[in-house]
């Protein structure tokens, strides 16, 4: 486990850090080497509020059991609002491709994944990886932060009708401008550029609707990104794995066949 910055942190606030709470403790990024050339940055979910581990170290476990080299963020979460999410998500591409060689990892074959609430921020930093939020603070900072892959699991991208209102408010505040909703409703801004992506759900979803997924996918589909989605009748939210329902555990074999046909491993 290593820090994610080094010395001056953008949107630092002292009165979130060292108290005793996880969920505002200092961001951190921790490697699981292989021997691949390849790399997944793994932002678990939790609503913006915590971080969960089973969407965190079990993916990463699982990564590492095909041989991809994987890393995890523990990125900042509420009561920090935004930018300050997405600038550690920016932070964790350009600190992989930055030390790319120390992993063995080529700088571009670098993924991003989240699940719920990590999932809307991988798809933040797949969209908005051209937007600056901060300025440099390193030599690590010179480096793109544009994801080659995305993957998805059952991701927050909507923050209007079929939002999650609790990783609404902990990203945007419980009574955001209409401007922050557009700008966090990541379907907007998929353009050309944007990173191809895996992205799966389950139609049973209550907390975060399958829509969700729906639209990140019409978008791709609009600006002829290519993607693969996987839309499973079963399963409650958070997952994971889903090694408690069979079929919907099929998922991440198709992961496997998906990133074999795009030749990222």
């Amino acid at each position: 486990m290593e820090s994610l910055w080094n010395g001056e942190m953008p949107y630092k606030n002292d009165s979130f850090i060292e108290d005793g709470e996880t969920s505002h403790r200092m961001p951190t990024i921790t490697a699981y080497p292989s021997k691949s050339s390849c790399a997944v940055i793994i932002f678990p979910g939790g609503g913006y509020a915590m971080r969960a581990e089973h969407e965190g170290k079990g993916y990463a476990e699982w990564f590492n059991s095909i041989g991809v080299t994987a890393f995890v963020v523990d990125y900042r979460v509420a009561p920090y609002k935004h930018p300050a999410e997405l600038t550690d998500a920016m932070r964790a591409v350009k600190y992989v491709r930055a030390f790319a060689d120390r992993y063995g990892v080529v700088k571009d074959k670098i993924a991003v994944m989240g699940s719920s609430a990590g999932g809307h921020l991988a798809a933040s930093v797949s969209v908005h990886y051209d937007k600056d939020f901060y300025t440099a603070t390193d030599n690590i900072d010179r480096e793109s932060c544009r994801p080659d892959a995305t993957i998805l699991c059952y991701p927050v991208i909507d923050m209007y009708e079929y939002r999650h209102d609790g990783s609404r408010a902990n990203l945007i505040g419980d009574r955001p401008f209409d401007s922050d909703k557009t700008f966090m409703s990541l379907y907007n801004h998929v353009t050309v550029n944007t990173p191809p992506a895996f992205i799966w759900h389950t139609a049973e979803d209550s907390v975060v609707p399958c829509e969700n997924s729906l639209l990140y996918a019409e978008a791709l589909s609009k600006y002829h990104v290519p993607f693969e989605l996987h839309i499973y009748p079963e399963g409650h939210h958070g997952l994971g794995l889903a090694d408690e329902v069979p079929h919907t555990a099929q998922w991440s074999a198709a992961l496997k066949s998906w990133l074999e046909d795009i030749k990222f491993i």
